[in-house]
């Protein structure tokens, strides 16, 4: 047989074993093997002196065991070669070299490689997998040996592992990794003599946490408290190692600080081994933090780096007392003026939700919604100073504001002389206007709609009875639409009547009533009579028009005569003449009778144009028949009621023989 290096001991057949012992040396070997009885091998003469093994004190470092034995007495020459060797230290050579850790997400697989040497070649090796218990004792999971090898039965990693050797690498496999296997792992090398060595590899298991949560305070939180106020919360749940979350305000890391900002967080190991973090933000606010904005940043490790995922940015309602106040008109932009809506709006620069708005002008106070105050139909007594005021309710501090509002006005016009006035024929006429306003005005002045001057005064140098009528004055402001005021003046004219229409007027009429009018201007207003050329004086109705009079005459005539019309005043008189002429209805009466007769004869013309065919292109009663006629000819038989003659038509009108037929 062929000895293995070193030392080792083999049963041949009982009761004979066989010891040999081998050293190897750089230039040369030496075996040596004996036979020997198994009773007499385990007799008591047979001493061994046993070493404590240390697991490999250094990576790589050589063992010599030294083996001193007492063999029965027909051996002693195999003894005397056993302290040979001992004293060449021929022992066999066996070394580990491990990663220190090995880095796995969760859920996959993960293989941890033994590199091992040995003097004796794979033949008489056993290796062994071993983990470390967190009483720091060792559990084996897996022993392969020469022979045999196998998954240690009832471990955590029975069904998940699997060993691969090739060469002198020895690769524990375990496969779905979960956080529970974020063990040390021993790998431990034997040889037959028996040397061992040893080495340890930390597998380091990873899991990414869940994307965290963040949730706001819903409430509003004042400057004012004394003690640092919840603004948040952050949670990330399902991480291995345990993640890590670090507050932001604007983009800096917020960390504790006394009295201002205090962070807490706890932790929860889940069922399954990983790790929930929460953590709670509270601090002092300040104004600024109105605007601010917060989130958490989690920092979790996974193999060979670090990640980080921020929350989503949060927001938070700051109470804050104000320092400013302000009032200013809505509505209307622009100036004001009599009969607005005033719309007046208070606000500040603070927003704390228990407090009172009140506007207060001329020691009256109103109300105010939605920071708004509403006056209608608004008149100059309306305007001066309104202060708003600020009331906070829980520590009833007040703040104001103040504005200015001027609400223009327009006063009716004035005319000067009132309502109406009297100038003699030729005198000057001179009236004003005036309407009393808080801004600037332009005064015109209209006549029939008519623009007739410009400026407070309307004047005119020499009056005509023309200029007599009714005046209208109306006052703008330029610089406001709509305000405008307006008044009339009735300017009279003294003089002498004058009658509208010519001095004697023609009228012809075929009725027995007649309606005459007659018009006449002049201040005072004139006086109508109406009198007949035979001296009867007729009774009329008069009525007063703008500038004069007019008077309407009805009456009954039986022959030609003349009316007159006399408008006079205290500065004289005007007498027109109506000749009115009667027409008589006899000789209407004939002129109508001619007219029917001359139409009744012609209407006879025509029928018998009719009849004859002169007219409509008739000629009697025709009657139509189609004949069959060459390929270039149409012939049509026309035949009369009054004669027997037929006549032959061609296609182009051309008469026929009845022999072409």
């Amino acid at each position: 047989m062929t000895c293995a290096e070193g030392l080792s001991l083999q049963r041949v057949s009982a009761p004979f074993c066989i010891i040999c012992l081998s050293t190897l040396r750089r230039h040369s070997s030496l075996s040596l093997c004996t036979v020997f009885q198994e009773d007499q091998f385990l007799s008591d003469s047979f001493h061994t002196h046993t070493r404590t093994h240390a697991h490999t004190p250094q990576r790589g470092h050589l063992q010599h065991r030294p083996i001193v034995m007492a063999l029965p007495d027909t051996a002693p020459l195999l003894v005397g070669l056993l302290l040979l060797f001992h004293a060449f230290g021929a022992w066999a050579i066996v070394e580990v070299n491990m990663e220190d850790k090995v880095e796995v997400m969760a859920g996959e697989t993960a293989q941890i490689t033994c590199m091992f040497t040995t003097d004796e070649g794979l033949g008489g090796t056993t290796i062994q997998w071993f983990y470390v218990l967190p009483n720091k004792e060792r559990q084996r999971i897996y022993n392969k040996e020469p022979m045999h090898e196998a998954a240690e039965q009832n471990t955590l990693f029975t069904h998940r592992i699997s060993l691969n050797v090739n060469g002198t690498a020895a690769v524990l496999v375990i496969r779905d990794v979960g956080v529970r296997d974020n063990l040390e792992f021993i790998c431990v090398i034997k040889t037959l003599t028996p040397e061992e060595a040893e080495g340890r590899t930390q597998l380091q298991v990873f899991k990414s946490p869940t994307f965290p949560t963040i949730e706001a305070v819903e409430t509003g939180i004042s400057v004012n408290e004394k003690d640092p106020s919840k603004i948040g919360s952050c949670r990330v749940k399902n991480g291995y190692p345990k993640p890590n979350i670090t507050w932001y305000r604007n983009n800096m890391p917020l960390r504790n600080t006394p009295r201002e900002v205090v962070v807490t967080s706890s932790t929860t190991i889940e069922s399954s081994g990983l790790f929930s973090v929460q953590s709670e933000l509270t601090m002092k606010v300040k104004k600024e933090d109105k605007d601010a904005v917060f989130y958490c940043e989690v920092i979790y490790f996974v193999p060979g780096a670090t990640k980080m995922t921020e929350s989503q940015h949060i927001n938070i309602t700051v109470y804050y007392l104000p320092t400013e106040v302000t009032i200013w008109v809505e509505s209307p932009k622009g100036k004001i003026k009599e009969g607005d809506t005033l719309e007046l709006r208070c606000d500040n620069n603070g927003n704390y939700p228990s407090s009172i708005t009140t506007i207060k002008h001329q020691n009256s106070e109103y109300s105010v919604e939605n920071k708004t105050m509403v006056r209608t139909n608004v008149k100059r007594l309306d305007g001066g100073v309104y202060e708003c005021t600020f009331e906070e309710t829980d520590n009833f501090e007040e703040i104001s504001g103040s504005t200015k509002v001027s609400v223009n006005y327009l006063e009716s016009a004035v005319i000067t002389p009132k309502d109406s006035i009297a100038v003699m024929e030729g005198e000057e006429l001179k009236a004003s206007c005036n309407a009393l306003s808080s801004l600037q005005t332009s005064t015109t002045w209209f006549k029939n709609e008519k623009l007739v001057s410009k400026g407070n005064t309307l004047s005119v140098k020499s009056a005509t009875l023309e200029t007599a009528g009714m005046y209208k004055c109306v006052v703008t402001v330029p610089e406001m639409e709509g305000m405008k005021t307006s008044s009339t003046l009735q300017v009279n004219v003294k003089g002498s009547p004058q009658i509208l229409g010519p001095d004697v007027q023609e009228v012809e009429t075929y009725e027995t009533t007649v309606n005459l009018t007659c018009s006449a201007t002049g201040f005072p207003a004139p006086t109508i009579m109406w009198t007949t050329s035979d001296g009867k004086n007729l009774n009329a109705l008069q009525t007063e028009t703008e500038d004069g009079a007019q008077s309407v005459v009805t009456f009954k005539i039986t022959s030609n005569v003349k009316v007159f019309c006399n408008a006079s005043n205290d500065f004289g008189s005007k007498v027109v003449e109506f000749n009115i002429k009667t027409k008589s209805k006899g000789f209407v009466i004939a002129i109508i009778i001619i007219a029917i007769f001359l139409l009744a004869i012609l209407g006879s013309v025509l029928y018998f144009l009719y009849k004859k065919g002169r007219i409509c292109g008739r000629s009697g009663k025709q009657d139509f028949s189609k004949r069959k006629s060459s390929k270039d000819n149409i012939v049509v038989e026309m035949k009369s009621d009054n004669t027997e003659e037929a006549i032959l038509l061609g296609v182009n009108g051309e008469k026929q023989q009845p022999n072409d037929q």
